[in-house]
């Protein structure tokens, strides 16, 4: 399976206003790809294009709701007619509700589900005949940490992502048992710095956060602009993410004890926040059009990512500190 240079890519974007969806778009246009930049929020969108032409870029924006699979498909369809073809697929969009699970209506988790999982299953929907037609591709997916890890106070969030991660999972199979070439990525940031806790809307009085460290929203532009060239099945951002995806894999135990002990005061602030403050929810909420959210201070690099983009450095460390095990084994037989 062979993907296009980004350079030679058209690329749709989905949930772009903002955050993880922002950066790579303006990451994407800087390396020469034509840009499709896709979101509820006009302004957001507009001023985006306006950066992106700034830096030399070719981009255009569709305004859609995820939650509707016409307004998605409109954006499948208006990539084809400026471009004339679709090479990567990128998915972003989300929302939450940060509250106990008893305290959330049947309406707002519903809501969640239309916009992390129904909105993610009409992308996949939209972009794979244009994919197919090229016979080649990639899906690329952003769920979260939340689809391996359990999330406290945020239910129907990770409902939402461990549904992302189930179809596609089976989707890939199936594109494999057809033959079709088309690369499907399911990347799972952990709590990443963006205007995201601005904007969901919280139960809680308080303003909502997230589990320190935060990545950086470049950290994740990263994985996904390296997964758009080379075939990548899961990419886990953030050190921290990884750690506690493997915990939960070999000791979900340890992580819910981890979890109840520090889970629920490190997604509340000290600010107060009213459950009648403007929301993103039902529709965009203006004013958090950037990249970049408040935690900017607990934001840290990520050392394991950057070893899966550059898999030739990753072995060599795995030899050398193979290696270096084995030698102070057999010196420690020998003494």
């Amino acid at each position: 399976m062979k993907l296009k240079p980004i350079s030679q890519q058209v690329v749709a974007i989905v949930g772009a206003s903002s955050g993880i969806g922002r950066e790579t778009a303006l990451r994407f246009a800087k390396k020469g790809a034509k840009v499709v930049v896709a979101a509820r929020g006009e302004s957001g969108l507009a001023t985006l294009v306006d950066e992106i032409k700034q830096l030399g870029g070719d981009a255009i924006a569709v305004i859609a709701d995820v939650s509707e699979f016409e307004q998605v498909k409109a954006i499948a369809d208006q990539t084809i007619a400026t471009y004339g073809r679709l090479d990567t697929w990128v998915h972003v969009s989300g929302t939450s509700v940060v509250a106990p699970f008893d305290q959330i209506t049947p309406e707002e988790f519903r809501r969640v589900i239309d916009v992390n999982l129904n909105g993610q299953a009409y992308g996949a929907m939209v972009a794979l005949p244009h994919l197919k037609k090229e016979g080649s591709g990639a899906l690329i997916h952003v769920s979260s940490l939340a689809a391996r890890v359990p999330f406290p106070l945020q239910s129907p969030y990770a409902a939402s992502k461990h549904g992302v991660a189930g179809f596609l999972d089976s989707m890939r199979i199936e594109l494999q048992h057809q033959k079709q070439p088309i690369s499907v990525t399911n990347v799972m940031p952990a709590i990443t710095n963006t205007p995201i806790f601005n904007k969901i809307r919280t139960k809680m009085g308080v303003a909502p956060a997230g589990l320190p460290p935060y990545n950086k929203p470049s950290t994740v532009a990263d994985a996904i602009l390296y997964a758009a060239e080379h075939p990548t099945r899961d990419f886990v951002v953030g050190d921290m993410g990884r750690i506690l995806e493997m915990l939960q894999r070999i000791a979900p135990s340890i992580i819910d004890r981890l979890f109840l002990q520090v889970g629920f005061t490190a997604q509340l602030t000290g600010e107060p926040k009213s459950a009648d403050a403007p929301d993103n929810l039902y529709a965009p909420i203006s004013g958090y059009d950037t990249v970049e959210g408040d935690f900017g201070k607990l934001s840290v690099p990520s050392f394991t990512d950057w070893l899966d983009r550059n898999p030739s450095f990753k072995w060599g460390a795995i030899t050398v500190v193979a290696a270096s095990g084995l030698i102070a084994m057999l010196g420690g037989i020998s003494g």
